[in-house]
């Protein structure tokens, strides 16, 4: 049983976050383990497991980053620790691009050249966002397409590969 079929929820991108907080509360407060002390070993564990598979299942659902994730893996689409995956030549000579950008800013600060780095990365953040949102926001798995789904992992992909140059951006700091 996967964290969407543990809640009842379609397999999709987009969840209704106010009935996962919901359920995810109805299932704390039933599968609580101290409302399980009388039972037998084997109950306890059960519910032991049912507890540990809701606090999964919420964690996952309630981050949309993990939720794509979580899409793609069950699809098939990526392995488990897969990180970086294949990124499109195009969007790589762009990474390159902003790579030099900050080797210059490690051997010659400037401030202003960070600015205008940062600016470049978000606005193709922004740009990346804004082309996979209506995937996102209408695939399910009864009426998704592979090809959306593809659209979703090659997003997901770029996005961790952003988010680490917005992490080695922040690392800089005037001297």
């Amino acid at each position: 049983m996967n964290h969407f079929d543990f809640y009842g929820f379609p397999v999709a991108f987009q969840v209704d976050e106010k009935a996962l907080r919901r359920l995810y509360l109805e299932h704390s407060r039933k599968y609580h383990p101290d409302f399980h002390t009388l039972s037998d070993e084997a109950e306890q564990a059960h519910v032991l497991d049912l507890s540990t598979r809701n606090n999964e299942a919420f964690k996952t659902l309630s981050d949309e980053d993990k939720r794509i994730q979580y899409v793609l893996k069950i699809k098939g689409l990526i392995e488990e620790g897969e990180g970086q995956g294949v990124l499109p030549q195009e969007f790589l000579m762009d990474m390159m691009d902003i790579n030099e950008a900050m080797m210059e800013l490690e051997f010659d600060f400037d401030a202003g050249r960070l600015e205008e780095t940062r600016r470049s990365v978000e606005a193709l953040d922004q740009a990346l966002r804004e082309g996979i949102q209506p995937v996102l926001d209408t695939w399910t798995e009864a009426q998704g397409s592979e090809a959306d789904l593809l659209r979703a992992r090659d997003y997901f992909f770029k996005k961790r590969y952003l988010l680490r140059i917005f992490e080695n951006l922040s690392k800089f700091a005037p001297a």
